[in-house]
């Protein structure tokens, strides 16, 4: 994206960063070319609720920045890239440490550049599960982006013969 934009840098920047390291959230893991993240959630006494368990918060905050801050690796500063939308499902406590790995594929990377090659915005939805030492699913969260390439790098409209039909009355 920027010449600072890189994985290490990334990973360095977010594990410092005061809501990610209060929460006890840590990224372990991003690849050089920005398609596979592992962040880990520490339960910690400071981040336990009164069932002694994972805030709710915090697995959502898990999940929250990684699928934009991936796009915006890969697709470098030609994109805006933004969260729109997220949903979660809790479906067992978050009894101890807690997982996600987060991945994209060249097929989704492929269909988003072509979506928004002229401009024109793409919603694409990702699912990733939070699961616990086990490897049991303990939240599973949706989420929708919103990815649209900035107006500078957009493609002028081409124009085939048949797309534009002139009725000539003399």
């Amino acid at each position: 994206m920027f010449d600072y934009y890189k994985p290490s840098l990334v990973k360095l920047a977010l594990n410092l960063w005061p809501p990610f390291w209060g929460a006890g959230i840590k990224i372990m893991v991003i690849s050089n070319d920005f398609r596979y993240v592992r962040l880990r959630l520490k339960l910690r006494w400071w981040n336990k609720n009164a069932n002694r368990t994972q805030y709710g918060g915090s697995i959502f905050s898990l999940t929250d920045p990684v699928y934009s801050l991936m796009l915006m690796g890969i697709l470098g500063k030609q994109y805006f890239v933004w969260d729109k939308q997220a949903q979660i499902e809790f479906i067992r406590p978050g009894n101890g440490d807690l997982f996600a790995e987060f991945v994209i594929s060249e097929e989704c990377i492929t269909e988003i550049i072509t979506a928004t090659e002229r401009g024109n915005k793409y919603l694409p939805q990702f699912s990733v599960n939070v699961i616990n030492a086990k490897n049991e699913v303990v939240a599973q969260v949706n989420r929708t982006l919103y990815v649209r390439k900035k107006p500078q790098y957009r493609s002028e409209m081409i124009y085939q013969p048949g797309d534009i039909k002139l009725d000539r009355t003399d």
